[in-house]
């Protein structure tokens, strides 16, 4: 065989490297060392957790859902063995404004104040929506998200931009705490931006009979609704982007399910002490329920 071991290595000896067949075949023999099995052991758990979230995981929230599910590991392996997997995180881009004011709607006023911090659930929800293209032409998508921890309560995609596409995603946010036997909802203020679906006569006659104090900042300002405008940023920045192109508006839809429980229920959030926003609703209310101590 002309580029067998052998021969190989007399080529190599005769440009100058110095090289012995017996030095290959004693590397190729070794056993690999033991921090060799363990990193190659972390890898495969990195590259498991990285994507099944979505890709979007950097070597900090690797290592803290490496940490969670028992695998104990220092987070300066975890950004090394990265680094050699070429896994990185997702980085979001710029956002761009969707909604459209009405200069001549009633608006009602801003309660918030731009502090997104409630102290419990259902104190303030903030909505918004955003758009996606698709072969088939725009899904637009509404949320909304109860700011405490930032668990989504209703979402909807539509072909259209219309009130319908933000009744649909309130009427869900209101069924889930509903669901979760939260039935009283006079606490909670709805804050959005001042695009005319929401400022609508249909939307705030709903929010009204929910009981539900509507409140809207500013247009053209995007901290009036950062956080908002956040949950679009990270929808977009983890799921959208990625994937596309995207065919079909159902394909869209069917999508974005999966992606509001995965945020929901799997997500690690930096907001609500690295665990997902479900954990710390559950968190908050289990308590409450303990008795006092003394």
């Amino acid at each position: 065989m002309r580029w067998g071991v052998q021969s190989i290595c007399a080529e190599l000896v005769g440009l100058g490297v110095q090289i012995a067949p017996s030095t290959y075949y004693e590397y190729f023999e070794r056993h690999p060392s033991r921090r060799e099995v363990r990193d190659n052991e972390l890898k495969a758990h990195i590259n498991r957790v990285h994507a099944a979230n979505y890709g979007v995981y950097g070597a900090r929230k690797v290592w803290l859902a490496l940490n969670r599910e028992g695998i104990t590991v220092a987070r300066c392996t975890v950004e090394r063995l990265m680094a050699e997997c070429g896994l990185t995180g997702a980085v979001r881009g710029k956002a761009r404004r969707t909604t459209i004011a009405d200069p001549g709607g009633a608006r009602p006023a801003d309660l918030v104040g731009r502090q997104f911090g409630p102290v419990a659930p259902n104190r303030l929800w903030v909505a918004d929506l955003t758009y996606v293209s698709t072969w088939s032409g725009f899904a637009y998508v509404a949320f909304v998200t109860d700011a405490y921890a930032r668990r989504i309560l209703g979402w909807r995609v539509a072909a259209t931009m219309a009130t319908t596409l933000v009744l649909d995603a309130i009427e869900q946010a209101i069924w889930t705490r509903h669901r979760d036997g939260v039935m009283d909802l006079k606490d909670v203020v709805h804050h959005t931006d001042r695009g005319s679906q929401y400022t609508s006569i249909r939307f705030t006659e709903r929010l009204a009979e929910a009981g539900i104090q509507p409140s809207v900042g500013a247009v053209g300002s995007s901290y009036d609704n950062a956080l908002a405008e956040t949950i679009n940023g990270l929808y977009k920045t983890e799921l959208i982007k990625p994937a596309k192109p995207w065919r079909t508006i159902e394909d869209v839809e069917l999508a974005t399910a999966r992606w509001v429980d995965f945020f929901n229920h799997r997500r690690l959030h930096r907001y609500c002490a690295d665990i997902p926003p479900a954990e710390l609703e559950t968190a908050y209310y289990a308590q409450r329920q303990r008795p006092a101590a003394g």
